[in-house]
């Protein structure tokens, strides 16, 4: 029985999407080779990533001025890249730090520049968002990271500033609409809402790129893959046709537009059922509430392992949550059906059943 996959990442895909990756992985088009064996100067492979680049841009609606990259290294590379490329010695750039990325991201960028921490919601547990901090006009960019996969918050009311964003959102990206133009970099590892592991989203603004004095490895220039269309070197083929799968999916599906709306209607579900139910409560602020992690914890923490296995019962996989907050995380990103939610929200109400 397929189960329900609650993973944070890698994550679930849409089912239709794996189906279609399966077949490729024996035999790819009329080739008469499995995906995994082509040639990435092939022109069908070629093609892939022309058709993926287009869709990004037109589900997120990204114009020529920026370049759309896929590269490798994880979103974690970007944590460097994003500074070496926009920062010279003395440049100030500001970080909001709202959770475990958030702060490796800082650690990586104190590297190649002056970095502020312009807010923190370190102070509790990373369970809120900031606001009302103040954004020097002399930064380079403001650092944001738009959801938070372990703590479950997310960030709905981007800062009014004049200053350019750099954006990591591996796991909110295609999630709802973006107004692209507030941002000079935006970086998502493919495994929690685009694709498999192994390949990193980058939309980057082309004329902030060639601005520092240092002299960078080519591999590290953003310059460098807009130059060869993502194909410096030998790109990460699966992956990638993967992330061309799933979004002819959302483009299929309605777009990310059409995305949102079901996201809202899962979220809801399940944050409805947290609060309702006299066993269960959340652990982000209400007006934070990740769409994409939903992060809760039972009142009686001895349940715990009783909860688990009933989850498991139901078919429900993933389900426990990341070590530095506990309790739960459910994690409903694009691809999870509302049934899937619906029945972890059955679970939650059986068990309060028995065990009040």
């Amino acid at each position: 029985m397929k189960k329900i996959n609650f993973y944070a990442g890698p994550a679930i895909l849409a089912q239709e999407v794996i189906e279609e990756a399966s077949k490729s992985a024996l035999s790819f088009g009329d080739m008469g080779l499995s995906i995994l064996e082509i040639s990435h100067r092939s022109k069908e492979f070629v093609s892939v990533l022309e058709e993926a680049e287009a869709l990004v841009r037109e589900l997120l609606n990204v114009s020529d001025e920026y370049g759309v990259l896929f590269l490798s290294g994880g979103a974690s590379s970007q944590f460097y890249m994003t500074a070496m490329n926009l920062l010279n010695e003395g440049d100030k750039a500001g970080y909001l730090d709202t959770g475990a990325w958030s702060s490796k991201a800082i650690k990586e960028a104190k590297l190649f520049g002056e970095i502020e921490v312009v807010a923190s919601s370190k102070d509790k547990n990373y369970n809120y968002i900031p606001t009302g901090y103040d954004i020097p006009s002399d930064y380079k960019y403001l650092h944001l990271t738009s959801n938070n996969t372990i703590f479950g918050t997310e960030i709905f009311n981007w800062p009014e500033t004049d200053v350019p964003f750099v954006a990591d959102m591996s796991s909110d990206i295609f999630s709802r609409p973006l107004d692209i133009s507030k941002f000079s970099i935006i970086y998502a590892g493919a495994q929690k809402n685009l694709g498999p592991s192994g390949v990193t989203l980058v939309i980057v603004k082309k004329d902030i790129l060639n601005k520092v004095e240092k002299a960078l490895p080519t591999m590290l220039k953003y310059q460098t893959h807009i130059d060869k269309d993502s194909s410096f070197n030998t790109p990460p083929v699966y992956p990638i046709y993967v992330s061309m799968l799933t979004l002819r999916w959302i483009k299929k599906n309605g777009g990310v537009a059409a995305m949102e709306k079901k996201n809202i209607e899962k979220s809801d579900l399940l944050y409805n059922e947290i609060d309702r139910n006299s066993l269960f409560e959340g652990t982000a602020a209400k007006e934070d509430r990740s769409r994409m992690n939903v992060c809760f914890l039972l009142k009686d923490e001895a349940l715990e392992a009783e909860f688990l296995k009933d989850c498991a019962a139901a078919g429900c996989v993933g389900v426990k949550g990341h070590r530095s907050v506990g309790g739960f995380r459910a994690s409903i990103y694009n691809a999870m059906p509302k049934a899937g939610v619906q029945t972890l929200v059955d679970v939650m109400k059986k068990f309060e059943e028995k065990n009040t």
